[in-house]
């Protein structure tokens, strides 16, 4: 039907009588000359077409944007005055001698040109001509591209693409599992995998010994701009592997996918341990290109009369930080009011603050609020503690250290974009050992990553300290996103059950959700261990977007539904009887 792609003409077709698909994306009418921008997958090109074609003008007349035409015509160029630097096409054009309808078109929801002034909620309704947009066309092939430069790698260095069932069991791994009821087993239900995890590692018993998917999970949680009910992750697993052998396989894969898709190189990757992220960071995805760090003041309060702070330097559960925020006269009374309610968001009280106008000069040159309850010699600690200068800000947080955390994590972010101090290059870190329990909101043991994640030491798993076990777990963080996130596992049946103990899973809860993993155990499980990148997310990082909805052909909004479809939706109530569900109406 066509003999070229729109966005594939250029000089060298000069002369040549061409045919090309596609739809109108403009059309203007220039004083008798109407020329028409046809848009393929591939870009858009001009035909222009003159009144003394009577055939191709009479249909150039009357189409209108999103029409789909056939259009045969000699390629010519542009005259210099007329030529357009924003097309790859921009230098030449098609003189049409014979235009073909091929199909009619509704007004668009919204042109497709001033997307940008769009609404969200009407690009995802209309997300088939959301997907039209070049933008959004680019933004899916970048993320094929980036799908078979892994699969590519991984496929050379002897990896083999296993399917694994999406229908499945519960089990628990940190969110809410998508439960689908069963018909042949009333009262019975599957659920969606949330990762491929016990799987995968059943696969390593059976012998693969290195394992890969492209695999789809569900995850009923809360949503944010990086997260969706359901995504893509790289998912790899390989048996008798050290850390470091997953890691340097983890860097070079993705450092080959960077020099692939945006000749660019990473250089090496740098590591660094949980608990200084969480010290320096007050989180486990720090941003190196962000030269804010906490500084530890809780021994300072210690002998303190002012009980905010007084009070928080002698419990073990809570921290006392400062941030020094150099040459912050850029932020007004406003701004420092803005991010109090920032922190606020975060549990914190408040945001305490010293303005260091001249630091030789303690009794004038020092501005805060809080200067009067505090002493000369404590403003002074804190002053050589952090390295002020004249001209920074330096901002208190005490609290609970996970408050303290949260809430400080969330303003080094605000302050580096705020104030323009991240470095523009690409910043990945290995985070490394992390704990493998943590307490929960209600006090109860939970894992930090999956209860399948192995100790540092097989003999650590006590009950006289679990909290500070170290895992042997390992996360990639790219310019403060979590990218991808693994571990070596347990291979040792009565490891795991320990595990499971420690985590308060009793015998007959273990047995009915585990035993069949259990059972692998026993039979000769090597030592092994995986990653897992969530592809989405790369993507969104990759093209420096904010949101994955824009790496995703068809998302969901931040409340789990789809727009376009009106999904979730009801079902017939004959359906439900099948199914053996009754439902229960939320009350009003």
């Amino acid at each position: 039907m066509r003999t070229h792609h729109c966005g594939k003409l250029s000089k060298d077709h000069l002369n040549n009588e061409v045919t090309i698909c596609g739809w109108i994306h403009r059309r203007r009418d220039h004083g008798g000359v109407i020329f028409l921008d046809v848009r393929d997958t591939t870009g858009i090109v001009q035909v222009v077409v003159n009144p003394e074609n009577d055939q191709a003008f009479k249909i150039a007349d009357e189409i209108r944007s999103e029409y789909v035409i056939k259009a045969t015509g000699l390629v010519e160029g542009r005259p210099d005055d007329s030529q357009n630097e924003q097309l790859t096409t921009g230098e030449i054009e098609i003189k049409s001698t014979s235009i073909e309808l091929l199909n009619t078109a509704e007004t668009p929801a919204f042109p497709l040109d001033q997307s940008s002034d769009v609404g969200e909620d009407v690009r995802l309704k209309n997300r088939t001509l959301d997907l039209r947009r070049p933008e959004m066309q680019n933004n899916l092939r970048l993320k094929s591209q980036l799908t078979k430069s892994i699969r590519d790698y991984l496929e050379n260095n002897n990896f083999v693409d296993i399917e694994t069932p999406i229908l499945t069991k519960a089990t628990p791994e940190g969110a809410r599992d998508y439960l689908v009821p069963s018909r042949t087993s009333p009262g019975n239900f599957f659920a969606l995998p949330q990762s491929p995890q016990l799987f995968k590692q059943m696969l390593m018993i059976s012998g693969f010994d290195r394992y890969y998917q492209i695999a789809r999970c569900f995850r009923d949680e809360d949503l944010r701009a990086d997260r969706q009910p359901e995504f893509s992750q790289i998912d790899i697993e390989a048996s008798f592997v050290s850390e470091e052998d997953v890691m340097n396989l983890a860097e070079e894969m993705i450092v080959s996918a960077f020099k692939k898709i945006l000749n660019v190189d990473l250089g090496s990757v740098s590591k660094i341990k949980w608990h200084w992220a969480m010290e320096k960071y007050g989180c486990d995805k720090p941003d190196l290109r962000n030269p804010l760090k906490l500084v530890e003041l809780s021994d300072i309060f210690k002998q303190e009369e002012f009980k905010v702070f007084s009070a928080h330097s002698n419990n073990e559960n809570s921290r006392i930080v400062a941030l020094r925020v150099p040459k912050a006269d850029k932020l007004s009374r406003n701004d420092i009011d803005n991010l109090t309610n920032l922190v606020k968001n975060f549990g914190a009280k408040g945001l305490a603050y010293l303005k260091c106008e001249d630091v030789t000069n303690l009794n004038e040159g020092i501005v805060s609020p809080i200067k009067k309850f505090l002493n000369i010699d404590v403003i002074k600690s804190i002053i050589d503690h952090v390295g002020a200068k004249n001209g920074d800000l330096i901002f208190f947080s005490a609290d609970s250290s996970e408050i303290v955390n949260d809430s400080m994590a969330a303003l080094i972010k605000q302050l580096g974009t705020q104030l323009n101090l991240n470095s523009n290059e690409w910043s990945f870190v290995w985070v490394l050992d992390y704990p493998l329990f943590e307490k929960d909101l209600n006090g109860n043991t939970t894992s930090i990553h999956h209860p399948f994640t192995s100790p540092k030491n097989y003999d650590d798993l006590n009950d006289d300290d679990k909290y500070s076990i170290n895992s042997r777990a390992y996360d990639l963080i790219l310019n403060g996103n979590e990218i991808g996130g693994g571990s070596i596992r347990i291979h040792s049946r009565e490891a795991q059950m320990k595990v499971f103990d420690l985590l308060n899973i009793g015998e007959e809860e273990m047995n009915q959700k585990f035993g069949f993993f259990l059972d692998a155990l026993s039979y000769g499980c090597p030592p092994h261990g995986g990653i897992a990148f969530g592809i989405d997310r790369l993507t969104m990082i990759l093209l420096g977007v904010d949101s994955i909805r824009e790496t995703i052909a068809f998302p969901k909004t931040q409340s789990a539904s789809c727009l376009m479809t009106n999904a979730p939706s009801n079902v017939d109530e004959s359906q439900l009887k099948e199914l053996s569900i009754a439902t229960i109406k939320p009350k009003a």
